[in-house]
C-alpha cells in the first residue's frame, strides 16, 4: 500500500517530533523541515502528498513559501499556527494554502484535515476538475452533471448564482473556501470587495437547504474568514 509522505515545516523541534511520532504512527511518511529554504528544497525534491506549513520560520514567512510553491505544485498545504488573526487566515488560504489550524491542535482534527486534503487532491487529479460523482452528505445530493440539487430526496430549487455558489463549496467540501474565494469564482475577478451580496445569497441558501438555518449541517461559517462546505461522503 502506498503511504502517503508528509513534510513538517516547523521550526520549534518539540512541535516537529510530536507531529512526526503522531503521522508515523498512523502510517504516514514524514521527513522535516526546519527552516524555508529548507523547506523549498524538499518540496521540490521530494514531492510530498502534503505539507504542513508553519508561518513563523527564521528565514522566510511561510506566506511567501506558499505562493512559491503554488507557482509549481498544487500539492496541498496545511497551515499549522500560532497566528490566530483572521486577517493571517484569509491571507494564507487566498495565497494557496488548502487550510489552517490553529495551534495547539488535538491529534484527531489534524488527522481528519489531512485525510480531507488528501481525498480534496486525488479527486481532482484523477479527472478532469469536474467531479465525476455527485457530491452527498447527511442526506444532500448534489448531481454537478445534471445541475440538480435534493436533501432527502426532495428537490431544492435554487437561483442560478446560488446554485454555483454551493456547487463551488462542494466541489471544494471540508475546505476553507474565503469570502473572495467565493466571490471570484462566482462573480469573477471584478466583483465587488464588500462581500454583502454574498452573505444575502448564503441566507437565502441556507432556508432552502438547511432544516433550522440557526444551526447548519451544510454549510458553516468560518467568522470573517469564509464558508466550509460538509465534506463529501463519498469522495474517494
Amino acid at each position: 500500500m502506498h503511504k502517503f509522505t508528509v513534510l513538517i515545516v516547523e521550526d520549534e523541534k518539540s512541535i516537529s517530533d510530536f507531529t512526526s511520532r503522531t503521522l508515523v504512527s498512523h502510517g504516514y511518511r514524514v521527513s522535516c523541515a526546519s527552516t524555508g529554504k529548507e523547506a523549498l528544497s524538499l518540496a521540490s525534491s521530494l514531492c510530498p502528498d502534503i505539507i504542513l506549513l508553519d508561518l513563523g520560520l527564521p528565514d522566510l514567512d511561510g506566506m511567501e513559501i506558499i505562493q512559491t510553491i503554488r507557482t509549481w505544485s498544487g500539492t496541498p498545504i496545511i497551515v499549522v499556527s500560532a497566528r490566530t488573526l483572521e486577517d493571517d487566515k484569509v491571507q494564507a488560504l487566498d495565497a494557496g494554502a488548502d487550510d489552517y489550524l490553529t495551534k495547539p491542535f488535538g491529534v484527531s482534527e489534524l488527522l481528519a484535515r489531512i485525510r480531507t486534503s488528501l481525498r480534496h487532491s486525488n479527486k481532482l487529479n484523477n479527472g478532469n476538475g469536474l467531479p465525476q460523482h455527485p457530491y452527498r452528505a447527511r442526506g444532500l445530493e448534489i448531481d454537478f452533471s445534471k445541475r440538480t440539487i435534493t436533501v432527502e430526496g426532495q428537490a431544492i430549487h435554487l437561483t442560478p448564482i446560488e446554485y454555483k455558489i454551493v456547487a463551488f463549496l462542494a466541489q471544494n467540501s471540508g475546505k476553507v473556501m474565503t469570502y473572495s474565494a467565493v466571490m471570484n469564482n462566482v462573480w469573477g475577478p471584478f466583483a465587488e470587495s464588500d462581500n454583502k451580496i454574498l452573505r444575502v445569497n448564503m441566507a437565502n441558501i441556507r432556508r432552502k437547504l438547511e432544516r433550522n438555518p440557526a444551526q447548519p449541517v451544510y454549510i458553516f461559517t468560518e467568522v470573517g474568514v469564509g464558508y466550509r462546505m460538509a465534506d463529501d461522503e463519498d469522495m474517494p
